[in-house]
């Protein structure tokens, strides 16, 4: 069903393993988004000298929304905050491979949500 609504394997994939999804314990930044869809992400991040150790995500969403944000953690972990901030749609789309173009706006929510987490830690550590 997934495949003839224009998602490719890897987005499905994502999907059904949602490999990077959930709380993530002792986490040093919880943000949270909702998009205009209703769709709602929360980013835990788990930092280590400025670099990004662990991201997990909880999405209430529908597949497009889980999908994006599973290939985000997996193309930001390891890599610090400002590289990590560089991440933008087409990388997640690439990620992807295919999703429907419907769901174009599932990919900018998870890049949001990332953005909105890496910021307020930023603004937490120069507090």
């Amino acid at each position: 069903m997934l495949s003839n609504s224009g998602y490719g394997e890897k987005a499905i994939e994502y999907y059904l393993t949602k490999p990077n999804q959930g709380p993530l314990k002792d986490a040093d930044q919880i943000s949270e988004l909702t998009g205009p869809c209703g769709d709602t992400m929360k980013s835990y991040l788990k930092v280590d000298q400025g670099k990004i150790q662990d991201v997990k995500f909880d999405v209430l969403g529908c597949p497009g929304a889980i999908s994006a944000a599973m290939a985000l953690a997996d193309l930001v972990r390891g890599k610090d905050l400002n590289r990590a901030l560089q991440v933008k749609d087409g990388d997640v789309f690439k990620a992807l491979v295919e999703i429907p173009d419907q769901k174009q706006h599932c990919i900018r929510l998870a890049v949001k949500t990332l953005e909105k987490a890496i910021k307020e830690y930023q603004d937490k550590q120069e507090n």
